[in-house]
């Protein structure tokens, strides 16, 4: 029979409570929203980031096979 019971104890809400749907309110969906924005955000800086990186070590390697004299045919 101790199958059966609860074993949370008699005070606690079952996780299937209505008490706990309450994450589904505008507050919260404009809260995943801004977090969506700031990951969107974070990931175009990065890749932003990277893209001028790599322009820098491209106009260097210009910069040494045109001082080298070795242009590429």
């Amino acid at each position: 029979m101790t199958m059966l019971t609860q074993a949370r104890g008699p005070f606690r809400r079952p996780t299937y409570s209505p008490e706990r749907q309450d994450a589904a309110t505008p507050g919260a969906a404009e809260a995943h929203m801004a977090m969506i924005k700031r990951f969107g955000i974070c990931a175009l800086t990065i890749l932003l980031a990277g893209s001028a990186l790599a322009g820098i070590i491209a106009l260097k390697a210009i910069a040494v096979f045109h001082n080298l004299n070795m242009t590429p045919h």
